[in-house]
């Protein structure tokens, strides 16, 4: 289409230039004494647009001429930061190839390029950002090498190059860098440093939560991991069962870092509620919780919420949470009493309610239904520890309605089971 239509233009200025020219009797006289010249005037239009094109083309080619130099100059130029950017390709691919040692000499190469670009007047327009990068790369090799005094004389000359504002996403990976080494150094301290140095922004940014993360594991800070890890869990790092798993675990360390009862209670007030409702945790803290002698009735407020999902747990949290709930029954109160009964008689073949049924009959000294519960959950019951207690609390109740033969048969399996 826009052929046709340059062709239609054509013949149009063609056919005005047709009747313009083919009947113009028009002429110049050019009077110059004692001459005087006629001439037609298609000649002289058509001469003066001639000359018109000759001036042209004369002065652009004094132009070309006159700016041979400075063409010279910028192909100069442009051949030398080819070099520099072919310097820090090479050095890139010898790095990601393993050849360090390549890698660190075709970075010094680009700096000193880069150098002698801008001793002879020339500046690159990324000058910092360039620099920054080589240094960068020099840095990488020289870890690679083991070479930390050559890795700290670089990275210190990336991130003063970096400083400037055109090269601060280099400084912010220069910094991110550093603490990584200092990571594989397993240097928490000095990683942690680093970090800190990033901008905020650049703070919260998942590679940088990760190595934070790592850093306060290794340098055994479960709170500060555990808020890093919650920060990596909301921008979703991990899966959710990963990250769960993650979470669960800090917050496991950080109440096994509680050595008195008032720490324990800032640790489980620093949880989440949707932590706190984790069955394992719960279980963990309501353990922990007795372990340092504190109170029976906090420990089962903690295990609540995991009691009122027990049909949902599988049997070894089940079990671990009757052992929680066992070692603080001899303060059972009515309600407690009341939520066991019924989670029994809603599932009255579980063993293991069947056990903590007849543990809380019996510190009720309710030695008939303790006996009935008891003798129904020895047989059934796979956990060898809650086997041998049952056995144990058999042989008791044996013993307080005098039953000899009964109570030494009942020690008898659980020392055997």
């Amino acid at each position: 289409m826009r052929a046709a239509l340059w062709l239609l233009a054509l013949f149009g200025v063609a056919v005005a230039i047709a009747l313009f020219a083919g009947n113009n009797q028009g002429t110049v006289t050019v009077f110059w004494p004692p001459y005087r010249v006629d001439l037609s005037l298609n000649l002289v239009l058509l001469a003066l647009f001639f000359a018109f094109v000759f001036l042209h083309a004369a002065l652009g080619a004094l132009a070309a001429l006159f700016d041979l130099p400075r063409q010279a100059l910028r192909w100069r130029s442009q051949q030398k930061e080819r070099a520099v950017h072919a310097s820090l390709l090479d050095s890139i691919s010898h790095l990601l190839a393993g050849r360090f040692i390549r890698g660190r000499k075709s970075a010094e190469t680009a700096l000193s390029q880069e150098k002698s670009l801008s001793v002879g007047g020339q500046r690159l327009g990324n000058a910092a950002q360039v620099r920054s990068l080589a240094h960068l790369l020099a840095a990488e090799s020289a870890q690679a090498l083991q070479d930390r005094g050559a890795r700290e004389e670089h990275l210190q000359q990336a991130l003063e190059q970096g400083a400037s504002r055109d090269a601060q996403e280099t400084h912010e990976g220069a910094l991110m860098r550093a603490a990584r080494w200092a990571l594989d150094d397993r240097d928490p301290d000095a990683a942690m440093a680093w970090l800190r140095q990033l901008p905020q922004g650049a703070a919260r940014r998942t590679l940088a939560l990760r190595m934070k993360l790592k850093a306060a594991r290794l340098a055994q800070e479960p709170a500060e991991a555990l808020e890093t890890a919650r920060l990596l869990a909301k921008h979703r790092a991990f899966s959710s069962g990963a990250a769960q798993s993650i979470v669960r675990g800090l917050a496991i360390d950080l109440l096994n870092g509680s050595h008195d009862l008032a720490q324990l209670q800032r640790a489980w007030n620093s949880l989440e509620s949707a932590e706190r409702v984790m069955p394992e945790l719960a279980i963990h803290a309501a353990q922990r919780l007795m372990a340092l002698g504190g109170d029976a009735h906090l420990a089962r407020e903690w295990l609540l919420p995991v009691w009122e999902q027990q049909t949902q747990l599988g049997d070894g949290l089940k079990v671990k949470l009757v052992r929680a709930l066992e070692a603080g029954l001899d303060s059972l109160d009515a309600a407690w009493l009341a939520r066991i009964e019924v989670a029994h008689k809603d599932n009255p073949r579980d063993a293991t309610l069947q056990y903590v049924a007849g543990m809380a009959c019996m510190k009720r000294q309710l030695w008939g239904k303790a006996q009935q519960l008891m003798s129904q959950a020895s047989v059934n019951l796979q956990d060898v520890t809650l086997r041998r207690n049952a056995w144990r609390a058999l042989a008791l109740l044996a013993e307080e309605r005098g039953d000899a033969s009964a109570a030494a048969q009942a020690w008898k399996r659980a020392a055997t089971d």
